[in-house]
């Protein structure tokens, strides 16, 4: 559990620093513009549909879903804004070395900064959870895609956060670490379509590289073994890309 000093100290950087209070409010300003766009969409659709009565609405299709998706394009560039300084600011500031002398170990380093950003991350998607009961207290919404799709959430932001440890522990330069994370996050999202460009057993392998393409049954309220197995494995390499990393710096120095 020597992790945790770590974690806390993560912690206290991030708030005494105007970093986790604007994105934060950037996450949930845009989490918000997007609610509101789609729920107005729908209600305006529901309106139409009052004529139509063959018309089927399903506020889970054309509500929670769209939302969710569009919660993981926004991970998906601000996370590297929150990953880009877990290292790169230690290295910079010359606190790194100092760190890499305590009696923990690398691993320990490693889970204690990664689980702050985890931690932050959970308090931005929890801050997202009253858009949810909203819909639950003026219609019904599947339960099951709502927890799904947070689950997936979840796995989907470690994995960009482990992935932007990795990134940040490469370079000093915390404006680097952040356009490296994204540029890598955007690989991996459209990395999909490009699979698409192929045919056969070729498109299939290589679309499984997509970190987006794995939540697609978070999504639909289906929980498949073999992509939270993805998610943990991409972590799992991640964190251990990062201590190959950090053990290169410390032979170096």
């Amino acid at each position: 559990m020597n992790f945790l000093p770590i974690t806390k100290k993560e912690l206290r950087s991030y708030f005494y620093s105007p970093i986790a209070y604007v994105l934060l409010a950037s996450f949930l300003f845009l989490c918000g513009f997007f609610f509101y766009v789609i729920l107005s969409s729908f209600s305006n659709q529901s309106q139409m549909a009052m004529r139509n009565p063959q018309a089927i609405l399903n506020v889970t299709e054309h509500v929670i879903r769209p939302l969710l998706g569009n919660i993981t394009i926004i991970i998906l560039f601000m996370i590297p804004f929150l990953t880009m300084r877990l290292f790169s600011e230690e290295k910079k500031s010359g606190t790194f070395e100092l760190i890499m002398t305590y009696p923990i170990k690398d691993i320990e380093v490693v889970l204690g900064k990664i689980t702050a950003c985890g931690s932050i991350y959970l308090i931005m998607l929890l801050f997202t959870l009253p858009y949810s009961i909203f819909l639950m207290i003026y219609s019904k919404p599947d339960i099951a895609v709502i927890a799904t799709g947070y689950l997936g959430l979840l796995l989907l932001g470690l994995s960009f956060i482990s992935l932007g440890a990795f990134i940040s522990s490469l370079t000093e330069n915390q404006i680097i670490a952040g356009v490296a994370g994204l540029g890598l996050n955007l690989i991996l999202w459209i990395v999909g379509w490009v699979s698409s460009v192929f045919e056969g057993n070729t498109s299939e392998i290589i679309s499984q590289f997509s970190l987006l393409k794995h939540y697609d049954s978070f999504s639909k309220g289906v929980i498949d073994l073999s992509d939270i197995i993805y998610y943990l494995s991409f972590i799992a390499f991640s964190i251990f890309i990062t201590l190959r990393s950090l053990e290169s710096k410390r032979w170096r120095s």
